[in-house]
């Protein structure tokens, strides 16, 4: 077998370099596959291997080993970035656009094969208060501590996300109107029964909410509306008659 450059150049040339490939990415415990080991895939003595020959394969095999961890690094790499462009920029919950993404995916899902799930919309009053009486760091925690109260208090199968500001969405997998709205109005309850502390001063907290179960080949946007419009109907019934 005659090697130019890189390649075989036998009659077995493309499938003694896959061979190759494969041994390269092989291990022995901690050490790689020597060209011994390569010449006994592909049926060749090893007393047939001149060292040129035999540096050539070991070459090709680093090359290989090398290109395949350049490619494992590239992977996470990606993986770091695409994780990173779905969160929220302050909190470790999704951003709007992956979660409207993520609604519509299940909204799909739903339609596909007849699974309900629903949207819970939920605003945090009084934030601005909190921002103009403690600061913005106030603020900050505020929306963390909101943001973790409901990742805990949700299922795995479950979705939450920050909407923008002072807002946040919570998709229900395999739950109706009725079972959202108890869920819902559960999660306002638990989330005032337990204030954040800021410098050691507890600060209570409370949510206006809407509930929309989503219908079979509704507009994902036409879906947010609704929720939207439902908590926004609640925050004003909450603040009584004028606002």
């Amino acid at each position: 077998m005659k090697i130019t450059g890189n390649r075989p150049s036998s009659a077995t040339g493309a499938g003694a370099y896959a061979s190759v490939q494969r041994v390269a990415g092989a291990k022995t415990g901690s050490s790689t596959k020597t060209a011994a080991d390569v010449s006994t895939v592909l049926g060749i003595p090893e007393a047939e291997f001149t060292p040129r020959v035999r540096d050539a394969i070991m070459g090709l095999m680093a090359e290989v080993e090398r290109l395949r961890q350049d490619l494992d690094n590239a992977k996470d790499r990606l993986a770091s970035v695409e994780a990173l462009a779905d969160q929220d920029g302050l909190l470790p919950v999704l951003n709007r656009r992956a979660f409207v993404r993520e609604m519509s995916r299940i909204m799909s899902f739903g339609d596909r094969y007849g699974v309900t799930a629903s949207l819970l919309y939920f605003d945090l009053d009084g934030f601005k208060a909190i921002n103009d009486a403690f600061g913005h760091a106030a603020g900050d925690e505020a929306l963390k501590h909101v943001a973790s109260f409901l990742t805990t208090n949700v299922r795995e199968s479950d979705l939450v996300g920050r909407l923008g500001g002072d807002e946040f969405g919570v998709i229900l997998a395999k739950a109706d109107q009725a079972q959202a709205e108890k869920k819902a109005r559960s999660l306002a309850e638990q989330v005032r029964a337990h204030p954040f502390a800021w410098q050691g001063k507890p600060l209570a907290l409370t949510f206006a909410y809407g509930v929309h179960t989503f219908q079979k080949g509704e507009d994902p946007s036409l879906a947010m509306a609704s929720a939207d419009k439902a908590m926004y109907a609640a925050k004003r019934d909450k603040a009584g008659p004028g606002t």
